[in-house]
Order: structure tokens, then sequence, then C-alpha cells
């Protein structure tokens, strides 16, 4: 008798902790779109609950521990990789990973990887929009994040992570966190004790609208030209190429 009532509480265990086959396949080809794999499926299904589930039924667990770790994750892989890949100084560095980790950043991503589709929200939350609020999708990312890291370790979770971090760094630099011939400068400076030279090497069209022709010199290598409606525009194309290709 003792034993099966041990029996019929394991069951409804089960029950209660388990995820529906068709929750499961949706979770699994999650997996599949952004090329990671997990073990424990439940671990990762958990990263998707946001805190008004638990508001609403006391006995589920939601997101925000997962979160917390994932966070933390995130942050060392950035830094680790804006470390490793720029020479800009500290200021810099921070401000780029600022704008990278950050909500207005991590949300996009979420919707394009289809974060949404998959969240399990409070039924009041879910009446306000929740699912397309930018502060729970970037928190789903991070949990999302700490599901992995404890599933498959830091290598795994970092590849994950870099997957969207570095296209989101890419943006920063593009968008003009510091400009490229100023990051030719220092990465040159730095690392060949030598400085960049300019180079004009031709120009066409009238005088109202003309384009420009300039190369960059950098020891006995030379890049370019590039092509810009101004010398200054020409100038971080040509640096644009020279950096990616002497230090990424």
């Amino acid at each position: 008798m003792k034993q099966e009532r041990k029996s019929i509480m394991i069951k409804r265990n089960a029950e209660n902790q388990g995820i529906s086959k068709q929750r499961k396949i949706a979770l699994e080809e999650f997996c599949r779109r952004v090329n990671i794999k997990v073990r424990n499926i439940e671990l990762l299904d958990q990263a998707f609950h946001h805190r008004s589930v638990s508001n609403e039924k006391a006995h589920l667990k939601n997101n925000e521990r997962l979160e917390f770790l994932g966070d933390s994750v995130l942050g060392m892989v950035t830094a680790t990789y804006l470390y490793t890949t720029l020479e800009n100084p500290e200021g810099d560095l921070a401000k780029i990973k600022s704008a990278v980790v950050s909500e207005k950043a991590l949300a996009p991503v979420a919707l394009e990887i289809g974060v949404d589709k998959l969240m399990v929200l409070g039924h009041g939350e879910e009446m306000t929009g929740g699912r397309n609020k930018p502060a729970i999708l970037a928190d789903a990312m991070e949990a999302i994040i700490g599901a992995y890291y404890l599933d498959a370790g830091y290598n795994a979770a970092e590849k994950y992570v870099l997957s969207f971090i570095i296209p989101e760094v890419n943006k920063v630099l593009d968008g003009g966190m510091k400009d490229f011939k100023t990051l030719l400068q220092e990465a040159v400076q730095k690392n060949m004790k030598i400085c960049p030279k300019y180079e004009l090497t031709g120009k066409k069209g009238p005088d109202h609208d003309q384009t420009f022709l300039m190369c960059v010199h950098i020891g006995d290598k030379v890049f370019g030209p590039e092509a810009g409606k101004s010398k200054k525009d020409a100038e971080q194309k040509v640096a644009k190429i020279a950096f990616d290709s002497l230090f990424k």
C-alpha cells in the first residue's frame, strides 16, 4: 500500500514537472534554429517561463534565477570578445558592451529567433502584451543563456552568445562608436609601432559631385583604393578594409 502511494506520488510529480509532446517539439525546433543542443529540455523550458506564471501558479518555476546566471555569462563572453578583438581603451569597450547586452539590442534578437512564440506568461501579463515587451524578451534571452550554460558548459554557451553578439558589436562599430580610422591607427601603433599613411590616388566626376579614391599604406602593405563622396568618407572605408584584414 505504501509502495503504491509512493508510485502515485512519483507519477503525479512527473506529470507536474513534465512538458507536453507538442511543447517538446517546439523547443527542439528552437534548438535547431539557433544551433544548440540541450540534454535537459525541462531546464530550457523553464527559461521561457515569466515570473507572472509563478504569481498565478505558485508550484511552477520561473526564469528569474536562470536570468541572473545568464546575465553573468553574457557579460563575461561579451567582455572577453571585446578585449581580445578590439584595441579600444577601457571606456570605449564599456560603452560597446553596455550597448550590445542592453534590452534594446537583445529584444530584437529574441523576436528574430522566435522567443516570443515560446514564452509562457501569466494571464494578466498575456492580456497586456507581455509577449512583445522588450524587457521580458531580453530577460528570456539571458535565461536561455543561463540554462544552456548549466546544460552544456561555458564553451557551448560562449559559442551561442557570440552567434548574436558579434553582429551587434559590428552594428555599434559601424554606427560610429569609434571610427575605423581611429581604430586602425591605435591598433597599428600598438602592434606594429608605425602609423598608417593615407594617399589620394584619384578623383572623378564634376566639381560639384566628385568621388575620391583613397589608399592606406601600412608598412609595406597597401589597402584600397576605396571610393567615397568625400576624402574623409573614403578614408573611413579603406581604414575598415585594412582593420578587418589585419586585426579580425
